[in-house]
Order: structure tokens, then C-alpha cells, then sequence
């Protein structure tokens, strides 16, 4: 195995997204008590996710864009009482700007910064993260989301699309993730080897195991150090 670059999960990988979405949920419900009271009045935070949950139930074709899944939702909370396009838009732009206040795993700079030493690193996520926003686009090569390629991992294309744009081949190309089912078993679907980042000391899930299995990325940057020395 070797491996000339490295592409990189962002959620759950780099930092935790449970409580960045639950703040960013929050954010927008306080937005909404100041600019638009009956919406939030008729949709507090739990009723808000219900009306998010159903909007992506009901369109299935946008089950890689979770911005539109996002303002999808808020149009139909918000347009019965009479709001527009422009409060739509700043409703949307409030979550937003919460959901890239991210507080990244202890071990995650130090680790990208040696890993970026190393090799070209490029981001391949499902969700909508801006790493501008966050102040860490510097350490890569480039960045795919899911929304701008038009499918999400699993599906081999959106790893063999990382994999054009570092202009190597798949099995030259490492993928870091956190997800068994997303990461591992997409990035073997499409040739390319796997690290498992197994924070949380989890049993292994699918029929395909990865390459190597870490705690955290310091010890992946260790692994490469090791594997570029040899």
C-alpha cells in the first residue's frame, strides 16, 4: 500500500457534530424569537427537527444536500406566515453560522498539520461544513461535499471524483473516516485502502473491515510517519 495522499471525513472525524448541530438548532430558534415570534412560537426546536426530518423524508432526491433538505424546511415553516425569500435566507444564514462553529477533537489540528506536512489532503464529506469558515482550508488540496458533487458516500463515484482531482488512482489514495458503512466500505467499493477512526472503542459493524483501525488522528499521523519512513 502506497499512499500519495489522503482524503478526509470532516464530521464525527475531526470534530464531534452531534452538539454543533443541537447549537446551530438553538441559534436558529433564538433568531427566530427575535425576527419571526410566530414561527417560533409554532416551531420550537424539537417541532423544528420534525419538520426537517419529514422535509428530507419527503424528498429523497435530496438526500445528499442537507442545505437544501435545511431550507426546504424552514420555507415551509416560515412562508404560511407570510415571510419571504430574504427571511428565509437570514433564517438559514443564522443556523449556518453556528453549524461552522466547530470545536475540533483535541487531536485533530496537530494531526492535520503534520498529515498536511506529509501529503495533499483533501475533504470528502456528506455534510455542508464550509473549512473557509472554520480556518482550516489551508491544509488541504481541495474540498468535496456531497451537495456540490451530487451524490454521497457511499457511492464509489463521489471517492473516485477525490481521486481526479489529486490526479492518482484509488489505491493510491487513503480515506480517513469515521463511518463503518460511508467511509470504509465506500472508499474499498471504489479501490481505494481505509482508516477506521474508532474514537469511541466501538465493535466493527460490516463484512469489510478497514486497512488500519485508530483511536484518533494523532495515531494515524504516527502510522504515516512510520509507513513514509519505511
Amino acid at each position: 500500500m502506497q499512499i500519495k495522499a489522503i482524503s478526509l471525513d470532516l464530521d464525527d472525524t475531526l470534530w464531534p457534530i452531534a452538539p454543533i448541530v443541537q447549537r446551530a438548532e438553538l441559534r436558529l430558534h433564538e433568531w427566530l424569537c427575535s425576527h419571526c415570534p410566530p414561527v417560533a412560537a409554532a416551531f420550537p426546536v424539537p417541532q423544528m427537527r420534525e419538520l426537517r426530518d419529514r422535509i428530507a423524508l419527503e424528498n429523497p432526491h435530496l438526500a445528499h444536500d442537507y442545505t437544501a433538505q435545511r431550507k426546504l424546511s424552514l420555507t415551509a415553516a416560515l412562508q404560511p406566515h407570510g415571510y419571504g425569500e430574504d427571511t428565509i435566507d437570514a433564517a438559514f444564514a443564522a443556523f449556518y453560522t453556528a453549524r461552522n462553529e466547530v470545536e475540533l477533537y483535541t487531536d485533530a489540528l496537530p494531526a492535520l498539520q503534520r498529515l498536511a506536512a506529509r501529503l495533499p489532503l483533501i475533504s470528502l464529506s456528506n455534510g455542508n461544513a464550509d473549512l473557509g469558515r472554520i480556518g482550516l482550508r489551508h491544509l488541504f488540496a481541495d474540498c468535496i461535499t456531497a451537495r456540490e458533487f451530487g451524490q454521497a458516500k457511499p457511492a464509489p463515484e463521489i471517492f473516485h471524483e477525490a481521486c481526479r482531482r489529486l490526479g492518482l488512482a484509488p489505491e493510491s489514495v487513503l480515506h480517513v473516516g469515521d463511518d463503518p458503512l460511508l467511509d470504509v466500505c465506500g472508499a474499498r467499493a471504489a479501490g481505494m485502502p481505509s482508516a477506521w477512526v474508532n474514537r469511541h472503542g466501538a465493535a466493527w459493524s460490516q463484512p469489510l473491515r478497514a486497512d488500519i483501525e485508530v483511536r484518533d488522528l494523532t495515531e494515524l499521523a504516527d502510522w504515516l510517519d512510520l509507513k513514509l519512513a519505511a
